[in-house]
Parts: structure tokens; sequence; C-alpha cells
């Protein structure tokens, strides 16, 4: 399998819009189960894939942000987005990866991951970060970055859906 990595246009959106509802859907399913019904519905609203989408859409509007596909046989694969986070102490973070579930297990994201890394290399940056879930739902992305020599640092989110006013 051969792969092409260069940057997202235009008329990729709708493409990796609907790659990125393939790729997240057990996801979002884990996720959903881990903070129960009422939280994500709070968090996501009553239908992930909109909310997905349109956070994928703020990515790939965003200025500071650089986006790249990868195609395989002319047609996204998978994609990646980066930016610089913090230009002072030189760190640069991986916004997002998504590999189509098709084409999992075959160095895609890895290769997303390293076009990502050099291109912060090349804004000056000396570290990188990337965040995901730690639940069974996130564990192929887990695995790609600790096999890719990222270091875990354990850190908790929490949430709670405040009561209603009045």
């Amino acid at each position: 399998m051969s792969v092409t990595i260069r940057p997202v246009r235009e008329e990729d959106h709708d493409a990796l819009e609907a790659l990125a509802i393939r790729a997240w859907e057990p996801v979002f399913a884990s996720v959903n189960a881990a903070l129960g019904g009422e939280l994500a519905m709070a968090l996501h609203g009553d239908d992930w894939q909109n909310h997905h989408a349109a956070e994928l859409r703020d990515i790939l509007a965003a200025d500071a942000t650089a986006t790249w596909v990868a195609e395989v046989d002319g047609r996204p694969a998978g994609f990646v987005a980066a930016r610089v986070a913090d230009p002072a102490r030189r760190i640069g973070e991986v916004r997002i990866i998504g590999v189509d579930p098709a084409a999992q297990q075959g160095g895609i994201g890895s290769a997303l991951l390293r076009h990502a890394e050099g291109w912060l290399q090349d804004q000056g940056m000396a570290v990188v970060f990337v965040e995901t879930g730690g639940d069974p739902g996130h564990a192929p992305a887990r695995h790609l970055y600790e096999s890719s020599g990222y270091q875990r640092f354990p850190s908790a989110q929490y949430f709670r859906v405040l009561p209603p006013t009045g």
C-alpha cells in the first residue's frame, strides 16, 4: 500500500468528516458508555456525529492549525492536524489524528504522526504533545502514541451535569 501525505484541500472536507464519523464511532460508543447518558448528552448533544463533525470543521478552519491528508489509491485514508501550542516554550500539539477503520493497522497513523512531528520540528518546536481518552474506545490511539515513543502522563478529567437553575 502506497501512502501519500499532502496538505488538506477544501474539497477534502466532506470526505474527512465522513471518515471521522467512521473512525470515531467506537470511540464515542465507549465514551458515552463511560460518561452515562445524561453527561454524554450535556457534552455532545443528542447526536455525537454532528458534534464531532462541527469540531472537525473548526479544526480545519483554524488558521493556526496545519492539516494533512493521507491518500491511498487517490482517496483520503486518514488525516492529522497540528499546531504550535506554546511558541515561547517550544511546545507543539497534535490536535487530531484519524484513520479510516478500513485502513487501520497499516502504518497510516504512524506516518501521519511522523509527518506532523516533522512539521512541528520545522516550526522550531522541541516537544510535542497529544491528548486522548483513557476509555477502551481510545485504546488504539494510546497504542499508536506509546509505540511512537510518547510518554503517558497520568491526569484526570472530571465532569458533572449541573442542576437546572431557577
